[in-house]
Formats: C-alpha cells, sequence, structure tokens
C-alpha cells in the first residue's frame, strides 16, 4: 500500500504502514545530530584546553543540559539540581586537561555530572541522617532534664519532710495545716482547736526555721 493525502492534506489508511519507517528515520536523525554535537563539544573542549577561552565558554553552556539530564537519571530532586550544576562544573574546571580529544565528550561529561549527582544524593542523605540524629538527642536530653527535674523534686520534697518531722509540734501543726493542707487560718483554727493567731506566730517560726535547716543541709 501507498500513502495517499486525503482532500485536507492529511495522510489516508495507507500512510499508517509508513509511520515505522518515519520514526526510524526520526531516530537515525536524531543519533547523527547527537553524534555531531558530541564531535561539536569534543572540539571546543579540545580549544579549551589549548587556552581558547570562548570556546571553553561555548562548551560550558552547551554542557548544561547533558548535566542536568544526568542529574535527574540519578533521582536527584529538582530543587538540588542546580547545586550539581555547579559542582560538576567546578569539577570539570580542575580535571579539564584531563579530557581525552579522541574520545566522546558527553560520555567524559555524564560520567562526571553523575558522581557529583550521586555525592549530592549521598550529602542529602547524609543530612536528613543527621537532622533525624538531631532531633533523636534532643528528645533523649528532653527526656534526661525531665528525669533529673523529677528526681530533685522528690529528693527536695524528702529533704522538707524531714525537716518538718523535727520541729517542734505547735511549729508542725501550723505548717501541715496552713502549708501542706492549704487551709485558711479559720478552717486550721477549727480543726485543731488553737486560735488564728498562735497558728501564724507558729506557721512564720516554722518557715523560718525550715528555711534555716534545708539551705544549711545544701
Amino acid at each position: 500500500m501507498h500513502a495517499s493525502l486525503t482532500a485536507d492534506g492529511a495522510l489516508g489508511l495507507d500512510g499508517v504502514f509508513r509511520r515505522p519507517d518515519s520514526r526510524a528515520a526520526l531516530s537515525a536523525t536524531t543519533a547523527s545530530d547527537q553524534h555531531e554535537a558530541d564531535r561539536r563539544r569534543a572540539a571546543w573542549m579540545a580549544a579549551a584546553q589549548a587556552g581558547d577561552r570562548r570556546a571553553y565558554e561555548r562548551v560550558l553552556a552547551d554542557s548544561l543540559p547533558l548535566i542536568r539530564a544526568a542529574a535527574r537519571r540519578q533521582g536527584v530532586p529538582i530543587d538540588n539540581i542546580d547545586d550539581v550544576v555547579q559542582e560538576t562544573l567546578l569539577t570539570v574546571h580542575r580535571v579539564r586537561h584531563t579530557y581525552d580529544p579522541s574520545r566522546s565528550y558527553d560520555a567524559w561529561i555524564t560520567a562526571i555530572a553523575s558522581r557529583r549527582a550521586i555525592d549530592a544524593l549521598r550529602s542529602h542523605g547524609r543530612r536528613d541522617r543527621r537532622e533525624l540524629h538531631d532531633e533523636q538527642v534532643l528528645d533523649m536530653q528532653t527526656d534526661h532534664a525531665d528525669a533529673t527535674l523529677d528526681t530533685e523534686r522528690e529528693q527536695a520534697a524528702r529533704r522538707l519532710h524531714a525537716a518538718i518531722a523535727t520541729l517542734p509540734p505547735g511549729q508542725r501543726e501550723a505548717v501541715e495545716q496552713l502549708a501542706l493542707r492549704e487551709r485558711s487560718l479559720a478552717e486550721a483554727a477549727q480543726h485543731t482547736g488553737r486560735n488564728a493567731g498562735a497558728l501564724k506566730v507558729n506557721l512564720h517560726r516554722a518557715l523560718k526555721a525550715l528555711r534555716n535547716r534545708i539551705h544549711g543541709d545544701s
């Protein structure tokens, strides 16, 4: 069958059988173009090695799509691709004298870009692990601080109760009623049968004695 044109200029049914050939021709053309572009970049890099600054600028600019493509193939996130481009260009600048113009420039630059992409992924992974580690350390430190605070509170409470036990009965009674049980003077007086004035005096004396004992022990 042969391709035929319809009235509006579109391919008729026969054209379907020629599409694979068209794709093959397009693929061959693309490969040829890529090979030619590779040779052009190789020539530019050779000239750059000889000191041609303009050729160097051209080959670097022409290399950007190759570097980005290599970074994407390695799975570098979009936000980090520019970092890979920068690191690759820096590497190229350091090792440009090692390029062999008889070999594929595209393969050379792609290999460098791939290595820099892997480095970026590893660095990102280490940063994630470091951030996770920092969070875990912070949690551990917080837990340790809470535990230390609880221990200190328990020790302070034991010291306080031990000091209260050494008070004279009237003072100990005032502390228990007014400070520990948080009763009002009237409630404490009613509960103990003592007058409010005596409870108040005993409380002040008890608090002074407790401060002296606790601070004296520490």
